[in-house]
């Protein structure tokens, strides 16, 4: 893909994740026709752990990546493995669906977790977890609702989430910006496009076909599914779309149904240089991932190398902003200047998908497509867990799988053309509500 392209995708290619890891040989891409009983388009954590799953049930998989295996939000995001699904999230499920259906959703992505930490140990994937999460409070305002938060996890879901006064927010974090937090032992934090290498090595293994640079353009609906790339075509009896705000970018949206319930959202990050392991433990002694409680939030991390990894929601439209390192390292200089005399390595960034309320969208087309979108920031660990529920259902059992198919979800208003503007318009609204 082009440069330019890139560019109006909203990616930026200078990441640290690449630059740490050693890829493997790309898998050849699909050439001529060939059969599956299943077709799993994407190759980010959804797809890869649907295809591993569904492979290891016996079901003949074939599984087509428009890039390389991580390239899109599954090889660029943040690196946090979080619980839930953010209070914006659970709240739209508690809003529409019974307790019972609401447990039951919290339940999968408690499960979503263990699913993570289950896969590095069986398949030995060495991507520098580190279990510690914590949300900061940034204002004195926005602290009552962070603390009714941390009381309605603990009640309603009985999670065991710790509240942390000001004076003891430095045995986490050596800032002077935050007012109060909320820390959470079973989240945590990892290199992502390790993870999802990782994933893709053991999907291998397990016999799943792999072909990357085969973008799919079409999905034939009519007398069976057929999947068709530039080159070749897979024939199959179901198909799995996992390509969040990437499925139209090739061709024809292949899903046009569910294209306007998902929104296109740049987030970037900077990478630090190393410091030495002094430096880094004081700047963040307990090494948790850190987001803070504003809706466009502020995120950061150490790395198993000791850079300090900083990121921002920053942009709802296809372009990312020109002077994207001097912004984002300006936030960072809020939260810590002490790191002023620290050099920038990595500026990198792409699009995570969220939904209007923030709560993911799984479900099926007909009887033989099945989707999973809009993990709203959420997705590296609950996208897998998707991925297992989506296999689970083809399997016959459907019972877990259908609590996420009774959320109802909204079209973004004004279509392709005026829900961007109409987006930026209200997230601008919500900087300035949290500004102010």
């Amino acid at each position: 893909m082009s440069g330019l392209l890139l560019k109006e995708l909203g990616v930026i290619e200078n990441s640290y994740y690449e630059a740490s890891v050693h890829r493997p040989a790309p898998s050849q891409p699909l050439h001529g026709r060939m059969d599956a009983e299943v077709c799993v388009v994407g190759g980010g954590y959804a797809g890869l752990s649907c295809a591993l799953e569904l492979a290891a049930r016996g079901f003949h998989v074939a599984l087509l990546e428009a890039q390389r295996i991580g390239w899109g939000a599954s090889g660029r995001n943040g690196g946090q493995a979080i619980v839930g699904f953010g209070s914006e999230g659970e709240g739209a499920i508690e809003r529409q669906c019974p307790a019972e259906v609401a447990q039951a959703a919290w339940d999968a992505s408690v499960e979503g977790i263990r699913l993570l930490e289950q896969r590095i140990a069986t398949y030995g994937i060495s991507c520098d977890h580190v279990r510690g999460y914590m949300t900061l409070a940034p204002r004195p305002h926005k602290v009552e609702g962070l603390r009714r938060w941390v009381r309605h996890m603990r009640e309603r879901y009985d999670y065991p989430l710790e509240w942390v006064e000001r004076a003891q927010l430095g045995r986490h974090v050596a800032s002077d910006r935050f007012v109060a937090g909320a820390y959470d032992p079973h989240s945590g934090h990892l290199h992502p496009l390790k993870y999802c290498l990782g994933l893709g090595d053991a999907a291998r293994r397990q016999g799943v076909e792999v072909f990357e640079n085969s973008a799919a353009y079409r999905v034939e609906r009519d007398n069976g599914p057929v999947v068709k790339t530039a080159e070749g075509e897979v024939r199959c009896r179901q198909v799995v779309l996992a390509g969040n705000v990437y499925l139209g970018e090739f061709g024809d949206h292949l899903a046009p149904e569910i294209a306007a319930r998902i929104m296109p959202v740049g987030t970037y990050m900077i990478a630090t240089e190393p410091m030495d392991a002094q430096r880094a433990s004081a700047l963040m002694p307990s090494r948790v991932a850190v987001s803070d409680n504003n809706l466009i939030v502020d995120y950061f991390r150490l790395s198993a190398d000791n850079r300090l990894l900083f990121g921002a929601g920053e942009t709802f439209s296809a372009r990312p902003p020109g002077n994207l390192v001097q912004r984002i390292r300006a936030r960072m200089l809020q939260v810590f200047p002490q790191t002023a005399d620290l050099n920038i390595d990595y500026s990198w960034g792409g699009f995570v998908d969220i939904t209007m309320n923030r709560a993911p969208d799984l479900g099926r087309i007909g009887t033989n497509l099945y989707y999973a979108q809009g993990f709203s920031g959420h997705g590296l660990s609950f996208a897998g867990m998707a991925g297992k529920l989506i296999a689970e259902a083809m399997s016959g059992d459907a019972s877990r799988f259908d609590v996420f198919t009774r959320i109802r979800h909204h079209r973004f208003p004004g279509g392709a053309l005026f829900r961007t503007p109409a987006l930026v318009l209200g997230m601008w609204y919500y900087k300035l509500r949290d500004l102010l």
